[in-house]
């Protein structure tokens, strides 16, 4: 079976550029890696063609005496020698490309610049009370932190010394490595990027540069935050590696369970006990709020389970203007530790309403015709 034109393989023009010839076989090598495409023999035969042809096409030998000669001017076993296949601009170099792409790594910049990271975030748990939620507070929180080490200035070195250029990667801080065809460029394992290595690192901070210590900071809660809320605080997490940015630190609030009051969203909720006389009468109550007290009106006849709200009495939340309300829930307490005197009083009750049941107790009234007709 004859070959393909090695420029329709890659699908550019005769007269394109190193770099759009470049490119579009880092875009056909990204299509059909083997890895992202497992068990296909149609993409493994299209990554094949495609490598094919940009290791005779990326070198200006092989491509003129293509362009001449075709297929029959390209000696395949020149392909695995010199004239830069894989030399500086060549095959390896494109393909060291691709490989970071698909991987997440990427060849960087030498000297150990591709190694630079992000320092990791940390995350630091607080709990505070319902008031201070509302109304917001500032806390003072201790946390693990790295320091400059006194010893060797930060070197690492022992004093006296000095961190030497690596002699695995020449101070590049990585390394490349053949894999048959291929060749991947990694992180230098002796150095492990920075591209120097300490032959006699500083006692204090074993060769790290930094020594581990506690920093206090001040955390302002706003007014309003609720449970599993995040601050962040920029900049406060660990330090970066290789002069990397530090990651930042998230203060996540947890808020303790209170005493009166249940939390929903911006709404307050809590439960107040009336006794049987206020309840069947009527009557004015005190209940407690978080800026203070409050009366309501409780009307005759009300029941355990009714809700009285108090509107504005919440939390005003973070995120919105509007203030919660406070949901009131209330409990008939039946009374217990009766002198003679009440049970009396509370027989003579009971008594008088028996007359009269259906008018005065209408709830147990229903109830009671519900179980007749049930077992009728």
């Amino acid at each position: 079976m004859s070959k393909k034109d090695f420029y329709d393989v890659l699908g550019v023009n005769r007269d394109a550029s190193d770099d759009d010839i470049k490119k579009a076989y880092r875009k056909l090598a990204m299509k059909y890696h083997p890895d992202r495409n497992p068990d296909s023999k149609e993409a493994e035969e299209k990554f094949k063609e495609a490598k094919e042809a940009y290791e005779i096409l990326s070198d200006a030998q092989k491509r003129a005496a293509y362009d001449q000669y075709g297929h029959a001017g390209v000696d395949p076993q020149a392909g695995m020698g010199g004239g830069g296949g894989f030399g500086a601009g060549g095959f390896a170099d494109a393909f060291s490309d691709i490989f970071g792409d698909i991987f997440g790594g990427g060849r960087g910049g030498g000297g150990g610049r591709s190694n630079v990271y992000r320092g990791a975030d940390l995350r630091y748990n607080m709990e505070i009370t319902l008031e201070e939620a509302a109304r917001g507070v500032e806390k003072q929180i201790k946390i693990p932190s790295h320091e400059e080490c006194d010893t060797c200035h930060g070197s690492g070195a022992k004093p006296g010394t000095e961190a030497k250029t690596c002699h695995t990667c020449n101070g590049h801080g990585q390394v490349r490595v053949s894999q048959g065809f291929f060749s991947i460029q990694q992180t230098c394992p002796t150095c492990h990027g920075s591209g120097k290595y300490i032959p006699d690192p500083c006692r204090t901070c074993h060769g790290t540069g930094r020594v581990q210590t506690t920093k206090t900071l001040a955390v302002k809660i706003p007014a309003g935050v609720d449970e599993g809320d995040r601050i962040r605080l920029s900049g406060e997490g660990e330090p970066g590696v290789n002069g990397g940015p530090p990651g930042d630190l998230f203060v996540v609030v947890h808020l303790k369970p209170h005493g009166v009051f249940e939390r929903e969203g911006n709404d307050l909720h809590c439960e107040m006990p009336i006794g049987i006389g206020t309840a069947a009468l009527g009557g004015e109550i005190e209940i407690p709020t978080l800026e203070g007290k409050a009366r309501i009106s409780i009307p005759a006849g009300t029941q355990t389970g009714q809700v009285f709200r108090l509107r504005g009495k919440g939390i005003k939340g973070v995120r919105t203007s509007i203030t919660g309300d406070l949901m009131c829930h209330v409990v008939v307490e039946t009374p217990v530790n009766l002198t003679s005197r009440q049970k009396e009083l509370l027989k003579e009750f009971e008594e008088i309403s028996q007359g009269d049941a259906e008018k005065h107790n209408p709830r147990a009234k229903s109830f009671m015709d519900k179980v007749k007709a049930f077992f009728s």
